[in-house]
């Protein structure tokens, strides 16, 4: 049905015209669109909105700038310490100049995806990089976020194993089991916490999720816990800090089944919570049950490199019963943040990014370990996160830490008694550091 914009007062911007309604409304059995809301009281049909007086575009503009003016940041002279799942890391300037480009400003799935060879092409070098990066054989196209990633990986976990229940670390990030237990509470799943010094698992568990570093911050044994789940039938499931493997063995090497991670560091910026892109990637015999999307390269008839998607296991492209993913949108234009993000660094800028937030980290913790009344709590190796007992509670650190313009750690009382996560990367500077040790121990003195 051909369609124009109707300009009138009452419907400024439904792109149908008058005659056109009423042929729907007549083809439907109604006479008015009232006709349809019979279920909503009238008083509630039309409620009459209490907004503002319209702005210009510089006006609003305005608005906007005294809004930001009032977030700390480092706009504004603040320094942050603040981790536990979202990172600042500094972003090469190619990420935004790339991402700007006509070509790739969609982040919606393409619908023709074999007309869009350069958005397949992104996906592709994005599945190949998070292969090199953890080791595995297969990655796909991109996830929601890592949370999400984490629990579609056990959800795959119990689909391979056929068992339905999951043990999860109790040093893991809480939002991966509260993700898990979220999309899979009406599947039967049942959710078990294990200590990550476990030695013998029950028998039935469809994998063990790790996290590594976890929480705290602490490299979690991987190898013995991979070893310990492959010995009961379990799989292994691996989620990591993806600035991590710049530095340490990846999940590949220790015969993990399963990884995923929060893509957010490798280009991503915070934006307060997103939108981020989840990684996953398996062993090359799980793929049938992965989630999500796979690109792969082929070439025509002419002999021309060219790009399709291989593998999509969700609902609208197979049976039902057979779909392993719900994932509806695809994450491309996230995923280009990491692919040039990672390229731009290259294997040796990696190591060097991952062994700076290391050292740095290091440092702060042996500085601070030092004030009286602070005691470092992560034992053995962590990466740019470290957990910190202070001698009041972590809000009022935190409180006297924002007047000196300095963001502390989490407060994660709730997990460990008066402690905060501190976070360090590369973004740290050693005068960002001492200026925090410094506003601790005057802390400190006055507790």
């Amino acid at each position: 049905m051909a369609s124009s914009v109707n300009t009138s007062p009452n419907h400024p911007y439904i792109p149908s015209t008058d005659s056109e309604r009423r042929e729907m409304l007549g083809v439907i059995g109604v006479n008015s669109l009232d006709d349809l809301l019979g279920d909503i009281p009238i008083e509630y049909r039309h409620p009459r909105l209490s907004l503002a007086a319209g702005l210009s575009e510089q006006e609003l503009s305005s608005v906007f700038s005294s809004f930001a003016a009032e977030n700390a940041s480092s706009a504004t002279g603040y320094i942050s310490f603040l981790g536990a799942g979202a990172y600042s890391h500094y972003i090469p300037s190619t990420v935004r100049s790339i991402l700007q480009r006509g070509e790739f400003v969609t982040a919606y799935t393409p619908y023709q995806p074999e007309a869009a060879q350069g958005t397949l092409q992104v996906g592709f070098e994005f599945q190949t990089i998070i292969c090199q990066l953890t080791g595995m054989e297969v990655a796909n196209a991109g996830m929601y976020d890592g949370p999400t990633a984490f629990a579609e990986a056990c959800l795959m976990a119990a689909r391979v194993t056929k068992r339905t229940r999951i043990g999860v670390l109790a040093s893991a990030d809480r939002r991966l089991p509260e993700t898990l237990d979220a999309y899979s509470k009406h599947q039967g799943i049942e959710i078990v916490e294990l200590s990550p010094d476990v030695t013998e698992i029950p028998d039935d568990l469809a994998c063990i999720g790790i996290q590594s570093p976890n929480f705290f911050g602490a490299i979690e044994d991987v190898e013995r816990l991979t070893k310990l789940a492959h010995d009961s039938g379990a799989l292994s499931v691996v989620h990591v800090n993806p600035t991590a493997l710049g530095l340490f063995r990846p999940p590949g090497d220790f015969d993990v089944d399963i990884v995923t991670a929060e893509g957010q560091p490798l280009g991503v910026p915070m934006a307060f919570g997103g939108p981020y892109v989840g990684l996953f990637a398996c062993k090359k015999s799980h793929i049938r049950q992965m989630p999500g999307r796979i690109i792969g390269r082929t070439t025509d008839t002419q002999g021309r490199i060219g790009y399709a998607l291989t593998l999509q296991t969700r609902e609208q492209h197979i049976r039902r019963e057979r779909a392993t993913s719900n994932i509806c949108t695809s994450t491309q234009l996230i995923g280009l943040m990491v692919a040039v993000y990672v390229a731009t660094l290259g294997k040796q800028g990696m190591k060097d990014l991952a062994s700076l937030c290391y050292q740095k980290a290091h440092y702060a913790a042996s500085e601070i370990n030092r004030l009286e009344g602070f005691s470092v709590e992560t034992n053995g190796t962590f990466f740019h996160e470290f957990v910190v007992r202070c001698p009041a509670s972590p809000q009022s650190v935190n409180a006297a830490l924002l007047e000196r313009k300095i963001i502390g750690g989490l407060d994660i009382s709730d997990r460990a008694e008066k402690s905060m996560l501190i976070c360090v990367t590369e973004t740290s500077s050693k005068a960002d550091i001492d200026r925090l040790v410094a506003a601790l121990g005057e802390i400190g003195d006055r507790s």
